[in-house]
């Protein structure tokens, strides 16, 4: 990935120089000294005050702060923050107010980069006069909303990169009007939707990088972006067809890991001459494997681990000698590993080879494989749907061979019928249930989702895959591997039980740790009726929730109807979060800066099951017990209303606290919902705040008015009723944004409690001003 990050600078890098001469006017002094101030006064700013005479472009650069000047005016303004020398924005900072004083201020600025500043708010319309810009960089800040369609309005921009924030809602087709855009990089953020179409008409892009979005369909076109270098799309729901490149594409680098891709590489990619990198990891693409990735002129990365591509390798296949990373973990891989890659992988400890879990000889007995002929029966079982072309000439058959039968009598349309539906089953290639007394596992559309994704630093994905480690795909177990992860289910193995079932610790055969729970059906119904379930199950991946891996279906022997379904989760392995609160030793206990973001990672955990997937997951019953810590204090919530649990007990898991939902529209209803997880937030606040357990629902409403009446007293009556083991280390400003926004969280009336992104905020801001007083002493 290193690489990767290397090519895009380089990229961005090369679209620009750096001029330094001239000077510039006092207004601009002045204006810069007005942005100080809207940025509360941060003191890398300060090398320029009112009285300074002298010209902007002679003050040294700095990492923080760097001005460039072009005969005689500022061109380039670059401002990165970071670390408590950047002190939090005040709460009536202004997006709005910044943009303008920046157009004000510099009007000819052609380069703009305000980074980790902490900027909050939507991307306003007063951008617009920044009419001259060319590069706009807002990495690693807190904006939010729609991308606006404003940006389209600076017509010489070509490069907006907005990584790292907080942008919803879907891409502007505007952007297409920025005809000389060669980068667009947009990562970690919230957009969802498809992309628009008329970003194929960006024939300048060279750089297009959208991962760990919410953006789903298929994607454009893109054979007339002929100039196209960088494709990353990681972690979205594109699909299920390979995106349509270039025969003679310029790719260096294409990344398209952690989707639902499902067709059409095979057919629709050719490797051009100049590709580095390719990764189509963790998607559903079937059919065969093909050798000649591994030989492409410039290849030194590829990953295809889990998908089901097929085929049998030889030793004798060739290899590109520049390789250092090989992934094909968990497909449908038979045959001999090829000599070039059992040599690399062998002979240098800077080349990773890894091909766990396929059916392949002569390997490696530490890289486990599966029998020869579970490949081949799953390999028959992978049905490859035909082509839209295909589709359509076969449905155009089946219509001439039903109309040449029309007339045929009773008899004959009998028989139309059954052929129509043999013709039917043919064209989509879709398989009858069929008896068996045998357990057996469901060939579902679940998606191969990512166990990575939890691992939110590409350092530790890069360190991890170089340890040899294979990322799970979610995917089917069989029953006998269950029972040898569990000893048969043995009481010893035995987690707890609940009205979901029984839960039970579990050791793969590649030594991952898992959870297993068993859910006995209430009704007996053909596998078919939980597919849609378990595909929404495997959706629900976040680094804040305790994801599944898996699952298995059971059948009754006598009707082939599913007695039990086990769901296969990760395993946290480091306790709750109360046991880190108010439970556990006081070496234990984490620190406040450390509960605060906990106490984040639960908001955005229930944000994902809000808006992650459609139709949300609410009312989640939301406990501090439920809320796992792994060996890096990094919370999971590990019980939440799985689709297939609400539907199991003949309606939706109740939240902690009753409130019977509304009449009236679903809007109405869906918005009630979540604020009772809001609800459960609260809770879970009072406690980190406190570190008392709150056991009983009566305890809510008094500790509640507690925090409120400390609100409107001092200092240190406030901390008087704070957790002893954090009281000394924590900000006033910190402390009292905690409270309050734990008191809305409790308010009676589900209107006034706040949204989840309201209290994301509001833990931002805590987090941030705790940040900035982490260096000083209370003394009590």
């Amino acid at each position: 990935m290193a690489n990767s990050h290397l090519l895009l600078l380089l990229l961005i890098s090369s679209l620009f120089s750096v001029h330094h001469s001239g000077a510039a006017t006092e207004s601009e002094s002045e204006s810069l000294l007005k942005i100080q101030q809207l940025l509360n006064y941060p003191p890398p700013l300060t090398l320029v005050t009112s009285k300074d005479g002298h010209s902007l472009c002679s003050i040294e650069p700095t990492p923080s702060l760097t001005l460039s000047c072009y005969q005689g005016n500022v061109t380039q303004l670059h401002i990165s923050g970071g670390g408590a020398a950047f002190p939090p924005l005040p709460r009536d900072f202004s997006t709005h107010s910044l943009f303008s004083a920046l157009a004000s201020a510099f009007p000819t600025l052609k380069v703009l980069s305000l980074v980790s500043l902490r900027l909050w708010g939507p991307l306003p319309p007063s951008i617009a006069g920044l009419s001259s810009l060319e590069i706009l960089n807002l990495t690693s800040n807190y904006l939010s909303g729609a991308i606006p369609p404003h940006i389209s309005s600076l017509v010489n921009l070509q490069t907006l990169i907005l990584d790292r924030n907080n942008f919803t809602g879907r891409l502007p087709p505007s952007l297409a009007s920025l005809r000389s855009l060669a980068v667009l990089s947009l990562n970690h953020n919230l957009l969802n939707g498809f992309l628009p179409r008329s970003l194929a008409s960006l024939q300048t892009l060279r750089v297009l990088s959208l991962s760990h979005n919410f953006l789903a369909g298929e994607v454009p076109d893109l054979k007339s972006l002929t100039n196209l270098q960088f494709l990353d799309l990681e972690a979205n729901y594109f699909g299920p067809r390979f995106p349509s490149l270039r025969s003679k594409n310029k790719l260096v680098t294409l990344v398209l890991r952690n989707n639902k891709f499902r067709l059409g590489i095979q057919t629709g990619f050719r490797g051009g001459f100049q590709l580095q990198r390719l990764d189509i990891s963790l998607n559903q693409f079937v059919g065969p494997f093909s050798p000649s990735w591994l030989s492409l002129p410039s290849i030194n990365y590829l990953d295809i681990a889990g998908n089901k591509f097929t085929g049998v390798l030889s030793k004798n296949m060739s290899c590109n000698a520049e390789l250092a990373f090989v992934n094909l973990s968990s497909n449908l891989l038979a045959g001999d590993l090829p000599t070039c890659l059992k040599n690399r992988g062998s002979k240098s400890s800077s080349v990773v080879v890894l091909y766990s879990g396929n059916c392949l000889t002569n390997v490696d007995q530490k890289q486990q494989q599966h029998p020869s002929t579970l490949c081949h029966h799953e390999a028959l079982a992978v049905e490859i749907p035909p082509s839209g072309d295909e589709r359509r000439k076969r449905l155009h058959d089946i219509k001439q061979v039903v109309a040449s039968k029309a007339l045929a009598g009773i008899v004959g349309a009998a028989a139309i019928v059954a052929l129509a539906f043999m013709a039917v089953k043919w064209l989509y290639g879709e398989q009858l249930p069929v008896k068996s007394p045998r357990t057996r596992l469901i060939r579902d559309s679940a998606s191969t989702v990512n166990t990575a994704k939890l691992l939110s630093d590409a350092k530790y994905i890069s360190e991890t895959m170089k340890l040899g480690a294979s990322v799970p795909a979610y995917r089917t177990f069989s029953l006998e591997e269950l029972k040898e992860a569990t000893n048969d289910f043995d009481d010893s193995t035995l987690l707890g039980e609940g009205k979901h079932g029984q839960m039970y610790r579990g050791k793969l055969t590649n030594g991952t740790l898992v959870a297993i729970r068993g859910l006995k059906m209430r009704k007996r119904q053909a596998p078919q009726v939980y597919t849609h379930h378990l595909e929404l199950i495997s959706k629900l991946r976040h680094s804040h929730l305790v994801s599944a891996l898996g699952h298995c279906l059971e059948y009754h022997p006598d009707d082939s109807g599913v007695g039990r379904i086990f769901l296969v989760f990760e395993f946290v392995p480091n306790g709750t979060l109360r046991g880190c609160i108010s439970e556990g030793p006081p070496g234990r206990k984490l620190t406040w800066a450390q509960r605060i973001v906990a106490a984040i990672g639960v908001a955005k955990g229930i944000q994902f099951l809000h808006t992650g997937i459609v139709p949300g997951v609410k009312s989640n019953n939301l406990k501090i017990t439920n809320v796992l810590l792994d060996h890096d204090l990094h919370v999971k919530i590990s019980s939440y209303n799985l689709p297939l649990l609400a539907e199991n007990n003949r309606g939706t898991v109740g939240t902690t606290v009753s409130s019977p939902a509304p009449k009236g529209s679903i809007q109405t209803r869906v918005n009630h919902e979540c604020k009772n997880d809001v609800y459960d937030i609260g809770v879970i606040l009072l406690e980190i705040i406190l570190g008392r357990p709150i056991m009983f629902q009566n305890e809510v409403g008094v500790l509640k008015d507690l925090l409120q009446v400390s609100l409107t007293t001092d200092d240190t009556a406030r901390r008087s009723i704070v957790d002893p083991a954090v009281h000394k280390e924590c900000s006033d400003e910190s402390l009292k944004t905690m409270m309050e926004i734990c008191v809305r969280c409790l308010s009676d009336e589900v209107a006034d409690r706040p949204s989840v992104e309201d209290i994301l905020w509001n833990l931002q801001f805590a987090a941030q001003v705790q940040d900035s007083a982490k260096d000083e002493l209370f003394e009590w």
